[in-house]
């Protein structure tokens, strides 16, 4: 039996957060919280790109890890597509030991040529896979703190990732 508690998909962009919690959500009847799309329905439709561009970096990450919480405290507890940004922050990590976190990890050069096909993706350097490195060296240890199940998503389609993650979850 699943516990009535979240289920948070993290990990870098372009690994597969978004489709990963969507076809979860589906599978435990479950409602979906997806930063990207709620993010930018509160705040006039902006991507997350133009966010930073427009507002900063900073206040990007401000606006994910406020979704977090909401999202955490929600009931019936939800599924949570969580943006990277939110393991940066103590306080956030530490609220994420009351769901169940699975995270999704690849090479940075496999999620770069993922990230080329979504413009929502803000680019923070010209050179994807040089940021994507930079971050996993400074984000992989946090996320490895925090999830409760990790998955390497390089060759794996979103459908696998479910069907692993439900089996781990079933599993107990």
């Amino acid at each position: 039996m699943i516990p009535d508690r979240p289920i948070v998909v993290t990990g870098l962009m372009g690994s597969g957060k978004t489709s990963v919690a969507r076809i979860l959500a589906a599978e435990l009847g479950r409602g979906l919280r997806d930063s990207d799309p709620d993010i930018s329905a509160r705040y006039g439709g902006a991507t997350a790109a133009e966010t930073v561009a427009t507002a900063g970096t900073e206040e990007l990450h401000r606006r994910e890890a406020e979704h977090l919480a909401e999202s955490l405290a929600g009931r019936p507890a939800p599924v949570i597509a969580a943006a990277a940004s939110v393991v940066d922050d103590p306080g956030r990590r530490a609220a994420l030991k009351e769901a169940t976190v699975v995270w999704l990890d690849a090479p940075p050069a496999i999620l770069a040529e993922r990230m080329r096909s979504g413009a929502h993706r803000p680019h923070f350097e010209p050179d994807l896979e040089a940021m994507l490195v930079k971050q996993r060296a400074r984000r992989g240890p946090l996320f490895a703190e925090v999830a409760d199940l990790t998955f390497d998503v390089s060759d794996l389609s979103p459908e696998e990732v479910a069907a692993r993650v439900l089996a781990s979850l079933e599993e107990g």
